[in-house]
Order: C-alpha cells, then sequence, then structure tokens
C-alpha cells in the first residue's frame, strides 16, 4: 500500500487574501462586505456549499447569484477567486517531493465550482495533483468535521497509519489525528517538507522491521 499525503490549499500551498476576493466582489455586485456576509458566507450559503449542498458547479453558481441578486459570471468568479491567491513556492516544491514517495491529493473547504475550475484557479498545483484536485464539497462534509477525513480514507482505500494531512488550522488538524491521520499543523514550506520526509521515513523503518520480524520466525 503506497502512502497517501493530503493538503490543504488556502494559507498552506497559496497565500489567500479573503478581503482582495470580498473587495472584488464588492466591486462586481455593490454590495458591501457585511451585505455579502448576510446573503451568502454563513452556514446556508458557502458553508452548505462546502459541505456538498450543490451537485455541481452549476447549481453552486445558480444559488450564488440568486443570494447576491447580481449578475456574477463564472469566469468573473473564476477570476476574483484568483485574483486572491498566491502560490507559495515551498510548499509546492514540498508537495512535487510528496509526489515522489507515494500518492498526493488536496482537500479544501470549497465548493464544487471551485472544484471544477481548479486547474485554472491553481495552476501551480494542477500537473502535481492531476484528477486529485478535490474540495470538500466532493466527501459531502467539510473540515474540521472527522467525516470528511473518514470519506478521504474510503476513497483512497488506504490505512489510516499511512495517510499524511497538512493543515493551518489547529481544528483540522486535531479532526484528522482523531480518525488516525498523522497531521501536521502547517507554519512554512520548510518545515512541511520536513514533515514530509519524517513521515515517509518512518514508514519505511516500520514496513523494513516487520519484514526483518517476519523473515526471522520463518526461519527459526
Amino acid at each position: 500500500m503506497s502512502l497517501l499525503f493530503v493538503f490543504d490549499m488556502d494559507e498552506v500551498l497559496y497565500d489567500y487574501d479573503w478581503r482582495v476576493r470580498m473587495a472584488g466582489l464588492t466591486a462586481l455586485t455593490g454590495l458591501d462586505l457585511a451585505e455579502l456576509r448576510r446573503r451568502w458566507w454563513h452556514a446556508e450559503g458557502e458553508m452548505a456549499a462546502e459541505a456538498g449542498a450543490f451537485p455541481s458547479g452549476a447549481d453552486y453558481h445558480a444559488a450564488f447569484v440568486a443570494a447576491l441578486d447580481s449578475p456574477v459570471t463564472v469566469e468573473q468568479w473564476i477570476a476574483n477567486r484568483r485574483s486572491a491567491m498566491r502560490p507559495r513556492p515551498d510548499s509546492i516544491a514540498a508537495v512535487a517531493r510528496a509526489r515522489e514517495l507515494g500518492r498526493v491529493s488536496l482537500l479544501t473547504n470549497n465548493g464544487p465550482l471551485l472544484q471544477e475550475h481548479l486547474p485554472t484557479i491553481a495552476p501551480e498545483i494542477a500537473p502535481l495533483f492531476g484528477a486529485h484536485l478535490r474540495t470538500s464539497s466532493f466527501y459531502g462534509a467539510r473540515k474540521p468535521d472527522p467525516l470528511v477525513f473518514e470519506r478521504v480514507l474510503e476513497r483512497y482505500a488506504t490505512p489510516p497509519d499511512d495517510v499524511f494531512f497538512a493543515d493551518d488550522l489547529p481544528e483540522n488538524v486535531a479532526a484528522a489525528a482523531s480518525v488516525g491521520i498523522a497531521a501536521h499543523l502547517y507554519t512554512s514550506g520548510a518545515l512541511l517538507r520536513e514533515a514530509i520526509e519524517s513521515f515517509a521515513a518512518a514508514r519505511g523503518v516500520r514496513r523494513s522491521r516487520d519484514h526483518a520480524s517476519t523473515r526471522t520466525a520463518s526461519t527459526a
């Protein structure tokens, strides 16, 4: 069984300035921050989308436009989201290293519209993750609900001991750890790389010892 490395996106692989995104939406809609929050950024809007309430990007977009009562196009939505992001080269290099050691997958609290357009929104990481650019909506649950991590394990048919997860929020790290995943609280790209190397090395040592023990027992 190969190792699985799972990464958050915002504030781990990218700087994400939510204020820039909201200012862009204000320019598009004429709605100020407080009104944007009231209309969409709440448990029945964006958070519900992150937990899988909308089955497709088209469903998400229709609900978003209706809530804001403004004809924001998909292209404008994508450009606005992208404008608030800046890649973190050291973190992306850490993902590239993880890909050499096992499989990699993204797990970001976001809805289906973002997932469908991640290659455009996050082109720096798209080649590394391929078809595994996934949002929480794909799993029908959002971090820090442990259910989302249980569904990741099920999807990849991987035991938690062989899964590494990195996130910048302590509550998400704790939720992953609660189901047995090796969870790393992100603080820098350099430390992320060290944690990946340590995780892989520890699994290699464990497997080597298990194999040696089996050989010794069979010859005893």
